[in-house]
């Protein structure tokens, strides 16, 4: 999940620790990753959040004790309020115990998600 992000909307921007606080089982509609949970929100007309999808859900397959969780934003808009969510997909990164410490927001690369659970786990 890189950072720098410039005027390019394909580009991730990521912000730092603290956004959002924590999030619960009841949060994300699921049980949280034993060391990580990837959660993201997207839309159904969203193209890159297919491509998330794709992607998040094949980190979380090999990397052991984490999970990856999809919300649509527009069925939880109480949630997406409550977090600032303004655009998809937006990831969230959480450690064990639900406590938000990576929010990138556009289509993540593989290694930058990779780099971000090292800040979960």
């Amino acid at each position: 999940m890189r950072a720098g992000a410039d005027e390019d909307p394909r580009r991730t921007r990521v912000q730092g620790q603290g956004e959002g606080g924590r999030l619960g089982p009841q949060d994300v509609g699921g049980r949280l990753g034993e060391r990580a949970t990837l959660v993201q929100f997207s839309s159904a007309f969203c193209a890159p959040c297919r491509a998330t999808r794709r992607v998040l859900g094949e980190v979380a397959a090999m990397v052991p004790g984490v999970t990856h969780v999809e919300i649509d934003a527009e069925a939880r808009l109480e949630l997406v309020r409550r977090l600032e969510i303004r655009k998809t997909p937006t990831v969230l990164v959480l450690d064990a115990g639900g406590r938000v410490v990576r929010r990138a927001v556009g289509q993540p690369r593989k290694a930058d998600v990779i780099a971000a659970l090292g800040e979960a786990v």
